[in-house]
């Protein structure tokens, strides 16, 4: 495959999203502190018109940023000096105590409005039973009974232990209108902020996903998606024409109307009154969230609603074939698809591709 050079970066998107925005960072006391990431983000941030302001009771975190007269949260009236500062160098400190620290935080957060804040945490505040994976996302549906030790006992996650008053205070946070919470490990601050896949855990108020097709604006981030799943191997390699293809036909799984959680295209094959489900890619981050699985189920009632003999889908995963059975979808030959699928494919992953069809009437 030619190299594929990316035509919208993941930190383009966050970036945008970010600009004009103030976005505080928690640093409680103990977190180790080194110049990177926190001065490199903070920079990034500060070119990109956006304000950060640093609560920490840590002196050393104060001096890495590069804020030499931090606020306090104890004066009255402390917004004001802090936009004072953040009108001169995009950034500003605010001392917290360490005892309270985490009401301290929530208390600042609502009372500055935040438009995002960013928690520094070394170990995960909330841990998959198994500890085979991460937990990435976390609603507050899912956070009020990890927070119940009752609730909590059967679920598949659970609560570090001393955790639970930095969970209290997010949930408040998250209920006082404050939309997301990032918690993440201070070398992975800027992964956290400015990847797709991130690298902590992100707090939100719900996780209502809405699929619907691509308009204009998705186009950026979703050819961007494209792109990744070839190079990674996930997706089969296509060309700009085909990939464009792709976008015209695409639908997208938005979380809270905003996060392109995954994608994936319906590619009309119209003379065989069928089409193909191309493209299926989710975030990392969203992984476990069913994306896939609700995009299936759109093209199927779209299919129908069009009054389609058949979908289809084509892999060379072991692990996507066996999804797209879940759904319903059977093993065919190739010949069983429209013909027209294997113009010019390659031969190679042509012998290594598996076949799978949705008959859509009786």
């Amino acid at each position: 495959m030619d190299h594929l050079t990316p035509t919208f970066s993941e930190r383009e998107f966050y970036l945008a999203e970010f600009r004009g925005r103030s976005i505080g960072i928690a640093w409680p006391a103990g977190e180790e502190v080194h110049r990177e990431p926190l001065a490199g983000v903070l920079e990034e941030l500060r070119a990109n018109g956006s304000r950060v302001i640093l609560l920490s009771p840590d002196d050393e975190v104060f001096a890495v940023a590069g804020i030499a007269k931090p606020s306090s949260a104890s004066d009255v009236g402390f917004g004001p000096s802090l936009w004072n500062e953040l009108r001169k160098c995009g950034r500003a400190g605010l001392r917290v105590g360490a005892s309270g620290f985490e009401e301290s935080c929530r208390d600042v957060a609502l009372a500055l409005r935040l438009a995002k804040l960013v928690w520094i945490q070394s170990e995960p505040p909330v841990v998959n039973r198994s500890e085979e994976h991460r937990v990435s996302v976390v609603d507050l549906a899912h956070l009020d009974p990890l927070l119940s030790d009752a609730a909590a006992a059967a679920g598949a996650s659970r609560v570090r232990p001393g955790c639970e008053a930095m969970l209290e205070a997010i949930r408040e946070i998250i209920e006082g209108g404050i939309p997301g919470v990032n918690v993440c490990a201070p070398a992975d601050l800027g992964r956290e902020l400015f990847t797709y896949a991130g690298a902590g855990t992100f707090f939100t108020r719900d996780r209502y996903a809405e699929v619907r097709p691509l308009g204009l604006d998705d186009y950026d981030l979703a050819y961007d998606l494209i792109e990744r799943g070839e190079v990674d191997g996930y997706l089969a390699p296509r060309d700009a024409a085909a990939r464009e293809a792709v976008l015209a036909h695409g639908v997208g799984v938005f979380i809270e109307g905003r996060y392109l959680a995954g994608i994936g295209a319906m590619l009309p094959h119209p003379t065989d009154r069928a089409a193909e489900i191309a493209s299926l890619f989710a975030l990392t981050r969203y992984v476990g969230e069913g994306a896939g699985g609700q995009i299936v189920r759109y093209a199927v009632e779209s299919a129908r609603g069009q009054g389609l003999d058949y979908l289809f889908a084509c892999t060379t995963s072991v692990r996507v074939a066996t999804f797209f059975e879940r759904h319903g979808f059977r093993r065919v030959e190739p010949g069983e698809v429209p013909a027209r699928k294997w113009a010019a494919y390659d031969a190679d992953r042509r012998d290594r591709v598996c076949c799978l069809r949705l008959d859509l009437k009786a």
